[in-house]
């Protein structure tokens, strides 16, 4: 028999993540590789957690990850939004509890374009009266 998936994909600056859980005894794959191989940091490894501590559902799931693009902060928020929407289609019950959390909403913040006359997004030249 088919084992049932969820399907998750998120996004945070230029990362895309797609988040597949299936059910399991916990395991968090990211690339083929596991969670504490991929992230060095503490902190990166606890948001990706994030959805799974808040809902109580850290040892049920497998949680398998595809995450390409931006930097590892960018890729551990994708990830953590993957991973609630995911959670999302496992329970639709809690919605309310992953919202007010946070996890759902795509974060929009982006770098911002480099614009003509300037050195970068916002520096100008250097000024001088003489």
């Amino acid at each position: 028999m088919a084992q049932v998936q969820f399907y998750g994909t998120g996004r945070r600056k230029e990362s895309v993540a797609r988040v597949r859980l299936v059910a399991g005894d916990g395991r968090i794959v990211v690339n083929g590789r596991n969670l504490d191989e991929f992230f060095g940091l503490e902190t990166l490894k606890a948001i990706v957690r994030q959805p799974l501590v808040l809902t109580d559902t850290l040892g049920r799931y497998d949680v398998l990850i595809n995450v390409h693009g931006g930097g590892f902060t960018g890729q551990a928020g994708a990830i953590r939004h993957g991973i609630a929407r995911a959670l999302l289609k496992v329970n639709p019950e809690l919605r309310p509890v992953l919202k007010k959390a946070g996890f759902l909403t795509r974060d929009p913040r982006m770098k911002e374009r480099k614009k003509y006359g300037l050195k970068a997004a916002r520096r100008a030249p250097q000024f001088s009266k003489r």
